[in-house]
């Protein structure tokens, strides 16, 4: 693709936020490769002047940044929560019995799959990193280890695989090939199934400030107005969406054929369209703003922790996640700022943030070390973080938490 038109509509793009360059957010390294030059690629998002569809070139492929992945769904006890609050309510709503099939796109380590399996559903993950399908099956979630596509959709069709529940949570972002992604969408989906999808809110993102959503890995970023055209384009049609809390602020979509009239259009659509209309996320002018913010909260981070920093106090990080490589980078903010990040997840334990070259650890060692302040990354999770490592404040120890802007509690 000529990466000066918009990879759903063709149009013409312009610049929306330019991050400079990082390297890719989860290429995390062993100690061995911290002396080998790392490669770091332009991070620079734009905006379709026609659908505003905000985009990411395609820097690196989805196979080369899926082949071994580092991020496990069930790490998080947020998320699993809201894996199982879903399911339950999915099951009620639609119906869904031992009759039905289930199937998810990017099931990751098939903790979603696990609550409908337990009510006996039939399940099938779609998973493209062969470490986490892996585990899934280990786990006995039945996974196809490939990536989605138009291709492998025709596959499963031809075999009888098609979905009653279609699911894709925090996938479509990562699709570069929108069109044929979606249309594959359409050819697995039963003629009365249902999709649904959940993907970060752009309003949110422009709102609130969370430019550090923004990585190599997540090629789009939707607002309502923008994927409601999209999936119309396909032959699908939305009849309901959910704002969710997850991610800094999500959108769950509810889609059908277009054929499927048995699911009435619900009022939620009006409203988060006339929302975002008011924000002016049906105009050009109001993505031409964001940047500056960006820079402000580059500035403010930079100097804020500068100062403690002179002041003789040290300043460790929690979580590793792809946002919070992103915010460092972009800062400018590495060891001479952070002493550690810790991370729960195992597989990023005793290596290396890409760029910064912060060391992680368990989260054992903020135990031992007492650090004055504790930096959240993973800011969408702090009320979790904050419960888990409250014992910091017996020392005296502060969090910090950086977006939507710079807050230090207690």
């Amino acid at each position: 693709m000529n990466f000066s038109t918009c990879r759903f509509c063709n149009k013409k793009l312009v610049s929306f936020c330019d991050l400079g360059k990082s390297p890719l957010a989860n290429s995390f390294l062993d100690e061995n490769e911290l002396k080998i030059e790392e490669p770091f690629y332009p991070l620079h998002a734009y905006v379709c002047e026609a659908c505003y569809l905000v985009q990411l070139e395609e820097i690196q492929s989805p196979k080369d940044i899926f082949q071994d992945y580092a991020y496990f769904s069930s790490y998080s006890s947020t998320w699993l929560k809201h894996c199982q609050d879903y399911a339950n309510r999915a099951i009620k709503r639609l119906d869904l019995d031992t009759n039905k099939q289930v199937i998810e796109i990017a099931s990751n380590d098939g903790c979603l799959l696990s609550f409908f399996k337990e009510k006996e559903i039939s399940v099938l993950g779609i998973e493209p990193a062969a470490n986490i399908a892996k585990k899934a099956e280990a786990s006995g979630i039945p996974t196809i280890n490939k990536f989605f596509n138009s291709q492998l959709a025709q596959e499963l069709a031809s075999t009888q695989k098609q979905a009653d529940l279609l699911i894709g949570n925090n996938v479509l972002a990562h699709v570069p090939n929108l069109n044929d992604f979606i249309a594959g969408l359409k050819i697995i989906l039963k003629p009365k199934g249902v999709i649904t999808l959940e993907f970060p809110s752009l309003l949110e993102l422009m709102e609130h400030n969370q430019f550090d959503t923004i990585y190599h890995e997540h090629f789009s970023y939707f607002s309502y107005l923008t994927i409601e055209k999209i999936f119309t384009h396909h032959g699908l049609s939305l009849f309901d969406v959910e704002e969710l809390k997850t991610h800094g602020g999500s959108f769950r979509i509810y889609i059908q054929h277009q054929k499927n009239s048995d699911n009435y259009v619900s009022g939620n659509i009006a409203r988060v369209k006339l929302r975002e209309k008011n924000h002016g996320l049906d105009k050009l002018d109001s993505y031409y703003s964001f940047s500056k913010k960006t820079k402000e909260t580059k500035y403010l981070l930079h100097q804020f922790l500068t100062k403690i920093k002179q002041s003789g106090k040290s300043i460790a990080a929690y979580g590793a996640p792809a946002k919070g490589n992103t915010l460092l980078n972009y800062c400018g903010i590495g060891t001479d700022f952070i002493d550690y990040t810790v991370d729960i997840n195992p597989h990023k334990q005793e290596r290396f943030l890409p760029g910064t070259h912060i060391p992680i650890f368990h989260p054992d060692k903020i135990k031992t070390t007492k650090p004055d302040y504790l930096l959240i990354l993973p800011w969408n999770i702090k009320n979790e973080i904050m419960e888990q490592m409250k014992f910091i404040i017996q020392w005296g120890g502060k969090f910090i938490t950086p977006i939507p802007e710079i807050r230090v509690e207690p």
